[in-house]
């Protein structure tokens, strides 16, 4: 993939790998727009990399999402990359009660909004140079971890959906890449509960060289192994991740 001369679009890009990725994608040449939920947030990534664009989208919403992607075409008609990184990460108890609209959460933002974003973007990637849809996954979706239920199937829904995706654009001249964290020390979650994960720095650097060199699944340490991993070796570590 070529990283410079881009127009980036990254979802969750306020903080996180999201803001890891929108600083690599800058330092390498191209313009980035940050889309987050909270505009605070947007303005301390903006404050912290000059020159990037914001926009407060709540992709949990429809609307949201169709006036976004409006929004894109009129002020940014070059714009080339997509990449799908907000996701939200829930830790309970299937058996404990709890109201379903705070579960179906993670679902929409975590695999509703990418697709809808991915097919609402078609078009307008379709027609630029360069164009990318990036999908941002997880080990997970390998692996589960028993004690986040939905979000480990949402990432692999969203595995799933970006191979599908890469077959039928294989076509266009859209290429459809995905990066596989591990546990990154981030908010994820809520804080402090990543504190042992790879830094972020340490695993955006690896995402934007492997990227570069023309990957198109990228993981990094664990989520690199259990990405390549046979039957057995997966089920093994389900069984490490889940009896710790």
């Amino acid at each position: 993939m070529n990283l410079t001369e881009n127009i980036v679009l990254i979802t969750g890009g306020g903080s996180g790998i999201g803001l890891a990725l929108a600083e690599r994608f800058q330092r390498a040449g191209s313009m980035v727009i940050a889309v987050g939920r909270r505009e605070d947030k947007l303005r301390e990534a903006q404050r912290r990399l000059p020159g990037l664009h914001i926009r407060a989208c709540d992709v949990a919403q429809a609307a949201d999402r169709v006036a976004l992607a409006e929004w894109a075409r009129q002020e940014f008609p070059n714009l080339n990359v997509l990449v799908n990184n907000a996701g939200i990460q829930r830790r309970f108890q299937l058996m404990e009660e709890e109201d379903w609209e705070t579960r179906r959460q993670e679902l929409v933002i975590n695999v509703e909004a990418p697709i809808h974003l991915t097919t609402l973007f078609i078009p307008q990637l379709r027609a630029q140079a360069n164009p990318a849809i990036i999908n941002v996954t997880s080990g997970l979706a390998f692996a589960p971890m028993a004690q986040a239920p939905i979000y480990s199937a949402t990432k692999a829904a969203l595995h799933s959906f970006t191979l599908s995706l890469r077959h039928q654009l294989a076509a266009t001249p859209i290429r459809v890449l995905e990066v596989v964290p591990p546990a990154v020390n981030t908010d994820l979650g809520g804080a402090g509960l990543h504190t042992w994960g790879v830094p972020v720095d340490d695993f955006a650097d690896s995402v934007m060289q492997r990227l570069a060199a023309g990957e198109q699944e990228v993981g990094y340490g664990t989520s690199e192994e259990i990405r390549r991993a046979s039957r057995e070796q997966i089920d093994a570590r389900f069984q490490l991740i889940n009896n710790r």
